[in-house]
């Protein structure tokens, strides 16, 4: 196919030339270059083969939307209504939302910085070696330490959970006695043994299925709340209902319980990368899909599940109802929840890890090899290593440790504020609407086939901004101003949500803080 790189772009007016080059590629095959076959050895070689050559992701809008809302709907939801309990019936709505709000604001932002860096490269570690590189290890450390946490919660409530359900199922007295049933080592193990093939998956797409699963479980829990609600089988047991929140200090407590529970943003540079069409249009609505679906669930289960018990809700709602089987499949429902979550709080932790041994072990790399890289998959051995590692430490730990809820409360103020707020704002801030490199435009296929994944082979092009013109004799690209219409609202509603979520992590943190000492007083 004939290349032509003499087509104008309708808005290219930048500081020392008038022109940027559109250069249309043609792949040969379907693939989109994520190398599982290579060595470390042979890793850079592969880099540089693979350097200017087209990324085609391969996910739709359906398996990315399921990803992202089972990243988001975990375990948190059961807590809802103990939140709504403490800010009261129209705070606690509009905690929900703001915190929705601010939740999406941080995945648009993640959208829009990846589009500074080659299609199919986007990390946190990317975007901060073309912003703050200095900080980029640091930023990949709170990303990895906060999902193994999570990960290794998961793992905790499977191991608490498991011989409730037993009991339910098949001891009428709830009691199963001294039994192999009642270790949570051993539901810790055997649900381990069953994750570790999904962990090992490279691609988040890829876990696709796993997610409905996990969301029909979540569907389940919203239809037993509800119906409990309805059939008001709960009102002997009912308390007073609040209007207004019951104190500051019970807002302020249950506050991280909301905000964190939209956090997703590990997974958005992921989703992104790996996402057939990546068009604006198509991103948005994934966001907007995946948040206001968490908004609706949070809301439904948050509300009755507190008209169910009023001010006598505890933390755990499912907790709450008496021994049936509709409550025993509830339990069952929460463990096939959080067993599916566990693989998408790995994938991100080891791609951060893995970013962390590139800063520190590797020599630099080149400009053209590094932005080759970010588009090639990490070495198979290496790949294996890292996985192995989160595994076995994620399982030690949850086996040696009974409860997490001081740990993660604080891993979640630091590091969830971190990967939701601070860093796509201060990121937006560095990038949109300033004298920075040029983003990276959409990629349209010519053939609108295509975005629906109907084409393949020799027949799919594409089209990437290439500018030659701006490579100084380093081969590195010279600063030009972002003319694409981000403008500079955009650039400080970054700064303000960065703002927001400094604001979230003090109080979050001080919250903890004053737990803990009223707990151990």
């Amino acid at each position: 196919m004939a290349v032509d790189s003499t087509t104008l772009l309708p808005h290219a007016h930048m500081p020392n030339s008038s022109i940027a080059a559109v250069e249309y590629v043609e792949n040969d095959e379907d693939e989109d270059f994520n190398v599982n076959h290579i060595s470390d050895d042979e890793f850079e070689d592969e880099a540089l083969a693979n350097h200017g050559k087209l990324h085609v992701g391969t996910a739709g809008l359906t398996s990315s939307i399921a990803n992202l809302s089972n990243t988001i709907l975990g375990a948190g939801i059961l807590a809802m209504p103990y939140a709504i309990k403490n800010d009261g019936v129209f705070l606690g709505f509009l905690v929900i939302l703001i915190s929705g709000s601010t939740a999406a604001a941080g995945l648009f932002l993640q959208y829009r910085c990846s589009r500074y860096l080659d299609r199919g490269s986007a990390s946190f570690f990317a975007i901060a070696q073309e912003t703050y590189p200095s900080l980029a290890a640091l930023f990949d450390t709170a990303i990895a330490v906060k999902c193994f946490g999570v990960g290794v919660s998961y793992l905790i409530i499977i191991g608490d959970l498991m011989p409730q359900v037993i009991a339910d199922f098949y001891f009428s007295d709830g009691n199963v006695g001294d039994t192999i049933f009642v270790s949570r080592t051993f539901w810790i193990s055997f649900f381990m043994v069953a994750l570790t093939p999904l962990c090992f998956l490279r691609r988040l797409d890829s876990l696709k299925y796993t997610s409905v699963i996990a969301l029909v479980a979540i569907g389940y829990l919203t239809v037993l709340v509800i119906g409990h609600w309805l059939v008001g089988d709960t009102i002997p047991y009912r308390g007073a209902i609040s209007i207004g929140p019951s104190s500051l200090s019970g807002v302020l407590s249950t506050l991280p319980i909301v905000v964190f529970g939209f956090t997703c943003h590990q997974n958005m540079f992921s989703i992104v990368n790996e996402l057939r069409d990546s068009r604006s249009p198509n991103v948005v609505f994934i966001i907007f899909s995946s948040i206001g679906s968490a908004v609706i669930l949070y809301t439904l289960v948050g509300f009755t599940g507190y008209l169910s018990y009023g001010d006598n809700v505890g933390g755990n709602i499912i907790g709450m109802y008496a021994s049936s089987f509709s409550s025993a499949v509830g339990r069952a429902a929460i463990v096939i929840l959080v067993l599916f979550s566990y693989p998408l709080q790995c994938h991100p932790c080891r791609a951060s890890l893995d970013h962390i041994y590139t800063h520190f072990i590797l020599p630099p790399p080149s400009s053209a090899v590094r932005s080759a890289a970010h588009k090639t998959s990490i070495p198979k051995r290496r790949f294996v290593v890292l996985t192995a590692v989160i595994i076995s430490l994620s399982y030690v730990v949850a086996i040696a440790v009974s409860s997490l809820e001081t740990v993660l409360a604080f891993v979640g103020a630091t590091g969830s504020t971190s990967i939701s707020f601070i860093l796509p704002g201060i990121f937006g801030y560095k990038l949109l609407g300033s004298p920075y490199h040029l983003p990276i435009p959409d990629v349209k296929d010519d053939d609108e086939s295509v975005a629906s994944g109907a084409a393949t082979g020799p027949t799919r092009h594409a089209v990437r901004l290439v500018t030659p013109e701006f490579e100084d004799a380093a081969g590195e690209r010279e600063m030009v101003r972002d003319i694409d219409g981000e403008g500079y609202f955009i650039k400080y509603a970054s700064l303000a949500l960065a703002g927001w979520g400094v604001f979230i992590m003090v109080v979050c943190l001080a919250t903890n803080v004053w737990l803990l000492r009223h707990s151990s007083g």
